[in-house]
Protein backbone atom coordinates (compact mmCIF):
# COMPACT_ATOMS: atom_id res chain seq x y z
CA UNK A 1 0.00 0.00 0.00
CA UNK A 2 1.31 3.40 -1.01
CA UNK A 3 1.20 6.04 1.40
CA UNK A 4 3.39 8.42 -0.30
CA UNK A 5 1.55 11.98 -1.00
CA UNK A 6 -0.01 12.33 -4.53
CA UNK A 7 0.99 14.64 -7.15
CA UNK A 8 -2.51 16.47 -6.49
CA UNK A 9 -1.84 16.60 -3.10
CA UNK A 10 1.61 17.61 -3.44
CA UNK A 11 0.28 20.65 -5.50
CA UNK A 12 -2.46 21.50 -3.36
CA UNK A 13 -0.25 21.61 -0.34
CA UNK A 14 2.32 23.45 -2.58
CA UNK A 15 -0.38 25.89 -3.74
CA UNK A 16 -1.75 26.69 0.00
CA UNK A 17 1.98 27.66 0.94
CA UNK A 18 2.42 30.04 -2.13
CA UNK A 19 -1.63 31.57 -1.00
CA UNK A 20 -0.43 32.00 2.37
CA UNK A 21 2.74 33.65 1.65
CA UNK A 22 1.10 36.29 -0.37
CA UNK A 23 -2.05 36.61 1.73
CA UNK A 24 -0.57 36.50 5.24
CA UNK A 25 3.09 36.97 5.13
CA UNK A 26 5.83 37.74 7.94
CA UNK A 27 4.95 41.73 7.44
CA UNK A 28 1.27 40.67 8.04
CA UNK A 29 1.54 38.54 10.43
CA UNK A 30 4.28 41.03 12.71
CA UNK A 31 1.44 44.12 11.76
CA UNK A 32 -1.56 41.81 13.40
CA UNK A 33 0.60 40.74 16.70
CA UNK A 34 1.69 44.30 17.21
CA UNK A 35 -1.95 45.72 16.95
CA UNK A 36 -2.76 42.83 19.26
CA UNK A 37 -5.73 41.21 17.41
CA UNK A 38 -7.16 41.01 14.01
CA UNK A 39 -10.03 43.22 12.15
CA UNK A 40 -13.87 42.91 13.04
CA UNK A 41 -17.16 42.90 11.37
CA UNK A 42 -16.94 46.77 10.82
CA UNK A 43 -12.75 46.99 9.98
CA UNK A 44 -11.94 48.26 12.67
CA UNK A 45 -9.05 47.41 14.89
CA UNK A 46 -9.11 45.92 18.21
CA UNK A 47 -8.11 43.33 20.74
CA UNK A 48 -11.17 41.34 20.82
CA UNK A 49 -12.80 42.42 17.54
CA UNK A 50 -12.07 39.61 15.81
CA UNK A 51 -9.96 37.73 12.72
CA UNK A 52 -9.31 39.67 9.35
CA UNK A 53 -12.36 39.36 7.39
CA UNK A 54 -10.49 39.88 4.09
CA UNK A 55 -7.75 36.88 5.06
CA UNK A 56 -11.09 35.10 5.77
CA UNK A 57 -12.84 35.41 2.41
CA UNK A 58 -9.19 34.65 0.79
CA UNK A 59 -9.32 31.65 2.64
CA UNK A 60 -13.02 30.84 1.27
CA UNK A 61 -12.46 31.71 -2.21
CA UNK A 62 -9.16 29.11 -1.97
CA UNK A 63 -11.65 26.29 -0.68
CA UNK A 64 -10.11 26.37 2.57
CA UNK A 65 -13.46 26.09 4.33
CA UNK A 66 -15.28 24.32 1.86
CA UNK A 67 -12.50 21.29 1.39
CA UNK A 68 -14.60 18.43 2.41
CA UNK A 69 -18.29 19.44 1.19
CA UNK A 70 -19.62 17.54 -1.80
CA UNK A 71 -19.40 19.23 -5.13
CA UNK A 72 -22.90 19.42 -5.48
CA UNK A 73 -23.24 21.46 -2.29
CA UNK A 74 -20.58 24.29 -3.71
CA UNK A 75 -17.34 22.14 -2.15
CA UNK A 76 -14.09 20.58 -3.15
CA UNK A 77 -15.27 17.30 -2.82
CA UNK A 78 -11.63 16.28 -1.19
CA UNK A 79 -11.29 14.30 2.53
CA UNK A 80 -9.88 13.85 5.55
CA UNK A 81 -6.33 13.18 3.89
CA UNK A 82 -5.90 16.52 2.16
CA UNK A 83 -7.42 18.44 4.92
CA UNK A 84 -4.82 17.84 7.22
CA UNK A 85 -2.49 18.89 4.59
CA UNK A 86 -3.98 22.55 4.41
CA UNK A 87 -4.03 22.56 8.37
CA UNK A 88 -0.30 21.88 8.28
CA UNK A 89 0.56 24.48 5.94
CA UNK A 90 -1.74 26.91 8.27
CA UNK A 91 -0.02 25.91 11.31
CA UNK A 92 3.68 26.48 9.52
CA UNK A 93 2.32 30.45 8.85
CA UNK A 94 0.89 31.18 12.24
CA UNK A 95 -2.61 31.54 10.45
CA UNK A 96 -4.67 33.08 13.31
CA UNK A 97 -8.45 32.91 14.04
CA UNK A 98 -10.57 30.14 14.67
CA UNK A 99 -9.60 27.60 11.05
CA UNK A 100 -10.44 24.61 12.85
CA UNK A 101 -14.56 25.44 13.74
CA UNK A 102 -15.00 26.84 10.46
CA UNK A 103 -14.02 24.27 8.56
CA UNK A 104 -16.33 22.62 10.49
CA UNK A 105 -19.59 24.67 10.61
CA UNK A 106 -19.36 24.56 6.56
CA UNK A 107 -22.95 23.19 5.54
CA UNK A 108 -23.84 23.85 9.28
CA UNK A 109 -23.82 27.54 9.30
CA UNK A 110 -24.20 29.88 6.26
CA UNK A 111 -21.52 31.77 5.23
CA UNK A 112 -18.95 29.15 6.70
CA UNK A 113 -17.74 27.70 3.61
CA UNK A 114 -17.48 30.78 1.54
CA UNK A 115 -15.30 32.75 4.49
CA UNK A 116 -18.46 34.86 4.82
CA UNK A 117 -18.92 33.90 8.28
CA UNK A 118 -16.09 32.84 11.40
CA UNK A 119 -17.56 30.47 13.41
CA UNK A 120 -15.67 29.42 17.00
CA UNK A 121 -16.36 26.90 19.28
CA UNK A 122 -16.95 26.76 23.08
CA UNK A 123 -15.95 23.36 24.00
CA UNK A 124 -17.14 23.58 27.79
CA UNK A 125 -15.51 21.74 30.49
CA UNK A 126 -14.07 25.49 31.96
CA UNK A 127 -12.29 25.75 29.29
CA UNK A 128 -11.91 29.29 27.33
CA UNK A 129 -14.06 30.35 24.07
CA UNK A 130 -11.20 31.61 21.27
CA UNK A 131 -11.77 34.38 18.59
CA UNK A 132 -15.62 35.18 20.59
CA UNK A 133 -15.40 38.80 19.69
CA UNK A 134 -16.01 38.85 16.24
CA UNK A 135 -17.69 35.51 15.51
CA UNK A 136 -20.83 35.28 13.91
CA UNK A 137 -21.46 31.84 15.14
CA UNK A 138 -20.42 29.99 18.31
CA UNK A 139 -20.91 25.89 18.06
CA UNK A 140 -21.53 24.92 21.47
CA UNK A 141 -20.79 21.07 22.23
CA UNK A 142 -23.39 18.72 24.26
CA UNK A 143 -26.19 21.41 24.25
CA UNK A 144 -29.90 20.52 23.61
CA UNK A 145 -29.78 20.70 20.14
CA UNK A 146 -28.94 17.91 17.37
CA UNK A 147 -26.90 18.63 14.55
CA UNK A 148 -25.61 16.42 12.25
CA UNK A 149 -26.35 13.66 14.32
CA UNK A 150 -24.31 15.55 17.41
CA UNK A 151 -25.65 17.10 20.73
CA UNK A 152 -24.59 20.61 19.53
CA UNK A 153 -26.39 23.92 19.47
CA UNK A 154 -25.43 26.52 16.91
CA UNK A 155 -25.63 30.05 18.75
CA UNK A 156 -26.57 33.22 16.32
CA UNK A 157 -28.56 36.19 16.46
CA UNK A 158 -29.96 37.17 19.91
CA UNK A 159 -28.49 33.93 21.09
CA UNK A 160 -25.11 34.59 19.88
CA UNK A 161 -25.52 38.57 21.48
CA UNK A 162 -26.51 37.02 25.31
CA UNK A 163 -23.48 34.51 24.68
CA UNK A 164 -20.93 37.12 24.54
CA UNK A 165 -22.70 39.65 26.34
CA UNK A 166 -22.13 37.00 29.63
CA UNK A 167 -18.69 35.69 28.23
CA UNK A 168 -15.66 37.74 30.34
CA UNK A 169 -12.83 38.74 28.87
CA UNK A 170 -8.98 36.64 30.42
CA UNK A 171 -5.65 37.12 29.20
CA UNK A 172 -4.06 35.33 26.58
CA UNK A 173 -0.66 34.31 26.23
CA UNK A 174 -1.10 34.71 22.24
CA UNK A 175 -1.21 38.08 21.32
CA UNK A 176 -3.10 36.37 18.08
CA UNK A 177 -5.57 34.18 20.30
CA UNK A 178 -8.30 36.83 21.99
CA UNK A 179 -9.60 34.69 24.71
CA UNK A 180 -12.72 34.85 26.53
CA UNK A 181 -14.13 32.46 29.28
CA UNK A 182 -18.16 31.97 29.01
CA UNK A 183 -20.00 31.95 31.86
CA UNK A 184 -22.29 28.99 32.41
CA UNK A 185 -20.44 26.76 30.25
CA UNK A 186 -17.76 25.19 33.13
CA UNK A 187 -19.92 21.99 33.69
CA UNK A 188 -20.70 21.43 30.16
CA UNK A 189 -20.22 18.39 28.61
CA UNK A 190 -17.33 18.55 26.57
CA UNK A 191 -17.81 19.47 22.96
CA UNK A 192 -18.19 16.89 19.86
CA UNK A 193 -18.39 13.07 21.54
CA UNK A 194 -18.31 11.93 18.26
CA UNK A 195 -17.16 12.72 14.87
CA UNK A 196 -16.90 16.07 14.41
CA UNK A 197 -14.68 16.47 17.79
CA UNK A 198 -12.13 13.69 16.46
CA UNK A 199 -12.40 15.81 13.39
CA UNK A 200 -11.03 18.72 15.22
CA UNK A 201 -8.81 17.21 16.98
CA UNK A 202 -6.84 15.95 14.14
CA UNK A 203 -7.05 19.33 11.99
CA UNK A 204 -5.62 20.85 15.49
CA UNK A 205 -2.71 18.26 15.43
CA UNK A 206 -2.12 18.78 11.86
CA UNK A 207 -1.71 22.54 12.51
CA UNK A 208 0.40 21.33 15.52
CA UNK A 209 2.70 19.56 13.28
CA UNK A 210 2.88 22.38 11.18
CA UNK A 211 4.24 24.36 13.40
CA UNK A 212 6.55 21.62 14.29
CA UNK A 213 8.28 21.31 11.18
CA UNK A 214 8.34 25.05 10.46
CA UNK A 215 10.45 25.75 14.23
CA UNK A 216 12.91 22.59 13.05
CA UNK A 217 13.64 24.78 9.96
CA UNK A 218 13.73 28.28 12.06
CA UNK A 219 16.66 26.41 14.15
CA UNK A 220 18.44 24.56 11.49
CA UNK A 221 18.52 27.95 9.32
CA UNK A 222 19.86 29.65 12.63
CA UNK A 223 22.90 26.97 13.35
CA UNK A 224 23.95 27.86 10.04
CA UNK A 225 23.83 31.09 9.98
CA UNK A 226 25.33 32.19 13.49
CA UNK A 227 28.60 31.87 14.93
CA UNK A 228 30.29 31.78 17.85
CA UNK A 229 33.68 30.85 19.02
CA UNK A 230 34.83 31.74 15.45
CA UNK A 231 32.56 28.54 14.00
CA UNK A 232 28.83 28.53 13.17
CA UNK A 233 27.35 26.80 16.22
CA UNK A 234 25.15 24.01 14.18
CA UNK A 235 29.10 22.49 14.31
CA UNK A 236 28.64 22.53 17.82
CA UNK A 237 27.44 18.57 19.03
CA UNK A 238 25.17 20.01 21.73
CA UNK A 239 23.09 21.97 19.06
CA UNK A 240 23.33 19.05 16.37
CA UNK A 241 21.55 16.77 19.25
CA UNK A 242 18.85 19.72 19.65
CA UNK A 243 18.21 19.68 15.80
CA UNK A 244 18.06 15.67 15.44
CA UNK A 245 15.76 15.72 18.48
CA UNK A 246 13.47 18.31 16.82
CA UNK A 247 13.25 16.69 13.33
CA UNK A 248 12.90 12.81 15.77
CA UNK A 249 9.62 14.57 17.10
CA UNK A 250 7.94 15.72 13.99
CA UNK A 251 8.46 12.86 11.48
CA UNK A 252 6.81 10.61 13.61
CA UNK A 253 3.76 13.31 14.36
CA UNK A 254 3.35 13.77 10.21
CA UNK A 255 3.13 9.94 10.09
CA UNK A 256 0.61 9.57 12.88
CA UNK A 257 -1.43 12.22 11.68
CA UNK A 258 -1.36 11.30 7.97
CA UNK A 259 -2.36 7.98 8.86
CA UNK A 260 -5.05 9.14 11.00
CA UNK A 261 -6.14 10.99 8.30
CA UNK A 262 -6.49 7.96 6.53
CA UNK A 263 -8.43 5.60 8.63
CA UNK A 264 -10.26 8.53 10.63
CA UNK A 265 -9.72 5.91 13.50
CA UNK A 266 -10.65 7.35 17.33
CA UNK A 267 -7.56 5.76 18.71
CA UNK A 268 -5.23 6.52 15.84
CA UNK A 269 -6.85 10.27 16.27
CA UNK A 270 -6.07 10.58 20.33
CA UNK A 271 -2.36 9.42 19.37
CA UNK A 272 -1.86 11.81 16.36
CA UNK A 273 -2.91 14.86 18.87
CA UNK A 274 -0.40 13.44 21.68
CA UNK A 275 2.42 13.29 19.35
CA UNK A 276 1.73 16.53 17.60
CA UNK A 277 0.92 18.84 20.70
CA UNK A 278 4.49 17.05 22.30
CA UNK A 279 6.52 17.90 18.97
CA UNK A 280 5.23 21.57 18.89
CA UNK A 281 5.80 22.52 22.13
CA UNK A 282 9.31 21.17 22.74
CA UNK A 283 10.52 22.07 18.99
CA UNK A 284 8.87 25.37 19.66
CA UNK A 285 11.17 25.04 23.48
CA UNK A 286 14.20 23.80 21.42
CA UNK A 287 14.27 26.32 18.92
CA UNK A 288 14.16 29.37 21.62
CA UNK A 289 17.16 27.47 23.32
CA UNK A 290 19.44 27.32 20.23
CA UNK A 291 18.01 31.52 19.13
CA UNK A 292 20.21 32.02 22.59
CA UNK A 293 19.13 35.41 24.09
CA UNK A 294 17.55 36.68 20.69
CA UNK A 295 14.94 33.68 20.57
CA UNK A 296 13.08 35.53 24.21
CA UNK A 297 12.87 39.04 22.28
CA UNK A 298 9.63 40.41 21.28
CA UNK A 299 11.10 40.39 17.42
CA UNK A 300 11.73 37.17 17.19
CA UNK A 301 9.15 34.85 15.93
CA UNK A 302 9.84 31.55 18.16
CA UNK A 303 7.59 32.83 21.13
CA UNK A 304 4.84 33.40 18.98
CA UNK A 305 5.06 29.53 17.83
CA UNK A 306 5.51 28.97 21.78
CA UNK A 307 2.37 30.47 22.79
CA UNK A 308 0.32 28.93 19.69
CA UNK A 309 1.58 25.46 20.52
CA UNK A 310 0.64 25.94 24.34
CA UNK A 311 -2.94 27.37 23.30
CA UNK A 312 -3.53 24.12 21.27
CA UNK A 313 -2.73 21.34 23.45
CA UNK A 314 -5.77 22.39 25.70
CA UNK A 315 -8.22 22.69 22.61
CA UNK A 316 -10.37 19.67 21.44
CA UNK A 317 -8.35 16.78 23.11
CA UNK A 318 -5.69 17.25 25.80
CA UNK A 319 -2.96 14.97 26.70
CA UNK A 320 -4.73 13.71 29.56
CA UNK A 321 -7.75 12.93 27.38
CA UNK A 322 -5.72 11.25 24.69
CA UNK A 323 -3.86 9.22 27.17
CA UNK A 324 -7.40 7.77 28.30
CA UNK A 325 -8.43 6.96 24.97
CA UNK A 326 -5.58 5.03 24.33
CA UNK A 327 -5.24 3.48 27.96
CA UNK A 328 -8.62 2.42 27.58
CA UNK A 329 -8.08 0.54 23.88
CA UNK A 330 -5.34 -1.29 25.61
CA UNK A 331 -8.61 -3.50 26.99
CA UNK A 332 -8.82 -4.64 30.65
CA UNK A 333 -5.86 -5.07 32.69
CA UNK A 334 -5.22 -8.86 33.36
CA UNK A 335 -2.88 -10.18 36.29
CA UNK A 336 0.37 -11.94 34.21
CA UNK A 337 0.37 -14.94 36.21
CA UNK A 338 -2.65 -17.08 37.19
CA UNK A 339 -3.32 -19.27 39.91
CA UNK A 340 -2.80 -18.84 43.38
CA UNK A 341 0.22 -17.96 43.25
CA UNK A 342 -0.42 -14.67 41.37
CA UNK A 343 -2.20 -13.58 44.57
CA UNK A 344 0.60 -13.78 46.95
Amino acid sequence: MDFQLSDDQRALRSGMRDLLGAVFDRDRMRAAVERGGGVGRGGGVGRDRGVDRGLWRELGAAGFFALRLPEEAGGVGLGLPEAVLLFEEAGRALLPGPLVATHLAAGLVKGAAEGEAVVTVAEGGGRPVADLGGADAVLVGGGAGAVAGERLEVLTGEGLEAFVAGAVPVRSMDPLTPLHRAMGLAGASEAYPGALRREGALLSAAEQLGSAARTTEMAVQHAGAREQFGSLIGSFQAVKHLCADMLARTEPARSAVYAAAVTGDPVEIAAAKLLADEAAVRNARDCLQIHGGMGFTWEADVHLHLKRAWLRTARWLTAAEAEEILAADLGPVRPLYGGSAALG
